[in-house]
């Protein structure tokens, strides 16, 4: 099985944040995901990650929550593709689009 979960999590309260930055909190949950060894993609609106099963991405998304312990009100959008068959799918779908195209797209 393949699961991508796509999805931003960031605190809207005070405390946690550095004027209207969140990016240090976002590092956080970022060098947890590094460090796990799973398959991801950083963009500029969320992270992308690819797991063998729900409950793994799910796992993510709750150490993702871990990682901004303390703060007071967090914000998250959680979404994911489900499908039997081989990992691979987070290089493999952009793949997939290059060759249809005949180059390689900005990613």
């Amino acid at each position: 099985m393949s699961v991508l979960l796509e999805f931003a999590m960031f605190p809207t309260s005070g405390e946690c944040r550095d004027g209207s930055s969140v990016s240090h909190q976002v590092a956080k949950i970022i060098d947890m995901i590094d460090q796990s060894g799973l398959a991801y993609q950083l963009t500029p609106m969320g992270t992308i990650v690819e797991t063998a099963s729900v409950k793994e991405a799910l796992r993510v998304v709750e150490r993702a929550y871990e990682q901004l312990e303390g703060c007071e009100r967090i914000y998250s959008t959680i979404k994911l593709d489900i499908r039997e068959g081989k990992l691979g799918r987070l290089e493999g779908k952009i793949a997939s689009v290059e060759e249809k195209i005949g180059r390689r797209v900005k990613h």
